[in-house]
């Protein structure tokens, strides 16, 4: 691959996979909650994707109700600070699962695909960077609850513009992600991953 096809590759770049590494995703095209074929772990991981899509989102939704001035400060603490650490805890889990056994063992499976693993396995160098950032503007978000209301809705707004990013470039990894792994185990079976 040249210098320009790797780097279209990157997070923040691409738009999907490139045909040649779409040759299962086209033969067990979206959706695929309906299978009956689709297995136990198929629908664990989608749910767990679901999941953080939707955790990313709500917290979101809280900074900009914050910044708005809609949420209390103190109910937004509550509801927040447990959910930023559950999140922040879970993804950098799921993502070390990812990439100590099920990735090596898909690339082995498929090698005509392990580019793409690599591809994921370098988002999720990105994302950890983004989930360091996050950590650190949810630690000055909640710092400056105690503080005035300008300084909670600088803090508020920068909450906002973290999570709003990371939420695009999580939606494409997850996205990704599920299109590379999914056909694979539809192709091949779920005991292959032990």
């Amino acid at each position: 691959m040249t210098d320009n096809h790797e780097a279209s590759l990157a997070l923040d770049r691409r738009a999907g996979w490139p045909a040649e590494m779409r040759r299962l995703l086209d033969k067990y095209p979206r959706p695929w909650t309906d299978r009956p074929d689709l297995g136990q772990l198929s629908r664990f991981w989608l749910g767990r994707h679901d999941m953080f899509r939707e955790l990313n989102t709500a917290m979101l939704q809280a900074s900009q109700a914050l910044k708005a001035g809609t949420v209390p400060p103190e109910a937004f603490r509550t509801w927040f600070q447990p959910r930023i650490r559950f999140f922040l805890g879970e993804l950098h889990g799921h993502h070390m699962i990812e990439d100590q056994h099920y990735f090596p063992v898909l690339m082995r499976i498929e090698a005509d695909l392990a580019r793409g693993f690599t591809v994921l396995e370098a988002d999720h160098e990105a994302i950890h960077e983004g989930l360091a950032t996050l950590q650190s503007a949810s630690n000055d978000l909640l710092n400056a609850l105690a503080g005035p209301p300008d300084r909670r809705r600088f803090a508020a707004d920068a909450m906002s513009e973290r999570l709003d990013g990371f939420l695009k470039s999580l939606v494409r990894h997850l996205d990704d992600e599920e299109d590379l792994i999914i056909p694979i185990l539809l192709d091949r079976g779920e005991n292959l991953l032990g």
